[in-house]
C-alpha cells in the first residue's frame, strides 16, 4: 500500500488551493489601506501557508494513525464541502466552513482504535495552537511577518480543535467520546 497515492496527492493540492482561496482576504500580509484591488496573490500565498497546514496535517494524522493500526485509509475530497466553503466566501458570509475532505477507513476499526484515529487530527490542531502561542508569548524578537503567521496559525488551529472536538456526529469529538465510553462501559 502506498504511503500517499497519486490521487491523494492531487486531492491534497486541491485542498491547499481551496483553503487558501477561502482564507484570502481574511489573512492579509499588509495594511488594507495599501490594497490595490483585484486578487492578491501574495495574500493567497500567505493564506495557503497559514490556513492549509492545520487542515492538511489534521487529515493526514487521521490517515497515518489508521495505517499505524494496520488499517486501510485514504484521503478523499468532499466536493460539497469545497463548494459550500467557496459559496460562503463568494457571498461574503461572516462564517467560514472548511470541510474539503475526509479520510475513509476501508477496514473495520475497534472503538478504541477509532477514538485514537479520530483524536489524531484535532491533536495536530492542538499542537498548532499551543506551539505558536508559546512562541508568541516567549520569543522577544519576531519580525512582523513571523508574528502574523504565528498569530493566524494559533487562532485558526484553536478554532479547528474546538470545533472538531464537539461531540456531535460526524465531528471527531463524537467518535472520540464513543470510543472512550466503549472502553469505560
Amino acid at each position: 500500500m502506498a504511503f500517499v497515492s497519486i490521487i491523494e496527492l492531487l486531492y491534497l493540492i486541491i485542498l491547499v488551493v481551496f483553503v487558501g482561496y477561502i482564507f484570502t482576504g481574511i489573512i492579509k500580509r499588509r495594511d488594507p489601506l495599501h490594497f490595490r484591488g483585484g486578487f492578491d496573490w501574495q495574500d493567497f500565498k500567505l493564506a495557503c501557508i497559514v490556513a492549509a497546514p492545520g487542515i492538511l496535517l489534521h487529515e493526514l494524522a487521521h490517515k497515518f494513525t489508521a495505517m499505524g493500526f494496520g488499517l486501510d485509509a485514504a484521503f478523499n475530497i468532499w466536493p460539497f464541502g469545497i463548494f459550500l466553503g467557496v459559496l460562503l466566501k463568494v457571498i461574503g458570509s461572516p462564517f467560514i466552513l472548511i470541510a474539503p475532505g475526509y479520510v475513509n477507513i476501508s477496514t473495520l476499526a475497534t472503538n478504541s482504535q477509532m477514538a485514537f484515529i479520530a483524536f489524531a487530527g484535532p491533536f495536530i490542531n492542538l499542537l498548532l495552537w499551543l506551539i505558536p502561542s508559546y512562541i508568541l508569548n516567549h520569543k522577544k524578537r519576531l519580525t512582523r511577518n513571523q508574528a502574523v503567521v504565528l498569530y493566524f496559525t494559533k487562532v485558526i488551529n484553536m478554532w479547528l480543535f474546538i470545533f472538531n472536538m464537539i461531540p456531535i456526529p460526524p465531528l471527531d469529538g463524537s467518535k472520540v467520546l464513543e470510543g472512550l465510553l466503549s472502553v469505560i462501559f
